[in-house]
């Protein structure tokens, strides 16, 4: 078996290099019916897909995200800036997170920021959280090069034509610990949120 390791490595790292997010000033500032939602959505998230015919959003997914308390309900049938943006949110959550979880997590921001006119808003929060999130890329690729040529180093008491396999799988393995861990994490910090579900406290 014959696995081309740095190309592995380098197609991982160009794919973090080109993470990125939804800018807010890309987001029309008029509002939207469910199929603009939806083809908004398809268009900007495409690079996210892992097969070209996943779905990102759908109607039925809309529906009920606002039938379970995650997303506002439509005013009109018409979605907002701020609608898009907790969807947003929400498409990341899912992949890791119950429907009861982010529904804990979302609803005090909602509650606090939807369509609030305070200068911190929304649009505000979400910036603020995506930019943290990119000044991590570059670290982020540093401590997966360290772990991939980590896993490089094991598994050499297995046979040689098995070894390049194995040394990938300890890889896997190794990613697969960090998403449990932290998955742990989020669920622990969810689970001790205030008694009062997490609200954020109002300004008086």
């Amino acid at each position: 078996m014959t696995i081309n390791t740095d190309d592995i490595l380098n197609s991982i790292l160009e794919s973090i290099s080109r993470i990125d997010y939804i800018r807010p000033g890309s987001i029309p500032d008029i509002d939207l019916y469910m199929d603009q939602v939806t083809t908004f959505m398809e268009d900007h998230l495409q690079s996210s897909k892992r097969y070209s015919d996943d779905k990102i959003l759908t109607k039925t997914m809309i529906n009920n995200y606002a039938k379970n308390n995650l997303l506002p309900a439509p005013v009109k049938k018409k979605y907002s800036k701020e609608h898009l943006l907790v969807l947003i949110f929400i498409y990341y959550f899912k992949g890791f997170l119950s429907i009861k979880d982010i529904e804990t997590i979302l609803n005090p921001i909602t509650e606090r920021y939807f369509h609030s006119d305070d200068t911190f808003n929304m649009t505000a929060l979400y910036e603020e959280v995506c930019q943290m999130e990119k000044s991590r890329i570059d670290s982020l690729k540093k401590e997966l090069t360290e772990l991939y040529h980590m896993s490089e180093n094991s598994c050499q008491g297995a046979n040689e034509e098995d070894r390049e396999y194995l040394q990938l799988f300890a890889f896997i393995c190794s990613l697969s610990f960090d998403v449990y861990v932290k998955k742990l994490l989020i669920e622990k910090l969810i689970d001790e949120l205030p008694a009062s579900n997490g609200k954020c406290k109002t300004k008086k």
